[in-house]
């Protein structure tokens, strides 16, 4: 009669600590979990405004509102479900980040939740008097 195997692994871990990098190298990219990592889109200088392109491909914001869109720095991830837009195609509409997604030199991402909804509306082209809280 054959014997039944024992489970292959006792502990939570599933793979030898050794193992770990190479078979998950990223295992918690795009996670929203853990400890509080830094935000730099947070930080001073890294708006719109600073951005000299920025004031020709998005001439219907004034000065303040460019002050406002904080662009995401190259290299910065993505958080997982949270939506974006790459206000320099606007057209494009929101963007849902993925796990692995990063911000580059090509696209200048913006946080909603970092925006406020009357300027958010404004980047998606609504206009409507009841979205936007201005008066009619």
């Amino acid at each position: 009669m054959k014997q039944p195997k024992p489970p292959q692994a006792t502990t939570p871990d599933k793979h030898p600590e050794e193992y770990l990098h190479d078979l998950n190298p990223t295992a918690l990219a795009g996670q929203n979990i853990g400890k509080d990592v830094p935000h730099p889109e947070k930080e001073e200088g890294h708006s719109a405004y600073d951005i000299k392109e920025a004031h020709d491909a998005l001439p219907d914001l004034t000065a303040d509102e460019l002050r406002e869109l904080r662009v995401l720095p190259p290299g910065t991830p993505l958080l997982e479900n949270a939506t974006y837009m790459d206000i320099r195609h606007r057209e494009r509409g929101e963007i849902l980040g993925r796990a692995g997604m990063f911000a580059d030199d090509v696209h200048w991402y913006v946080l909603k939740r970092e925006v406020d909804y009357e300027l958010w509306n404004k980047l998606l082209g609504i206009h409507h008097v009841k979205r936007t809280g201005t008066g009619g």
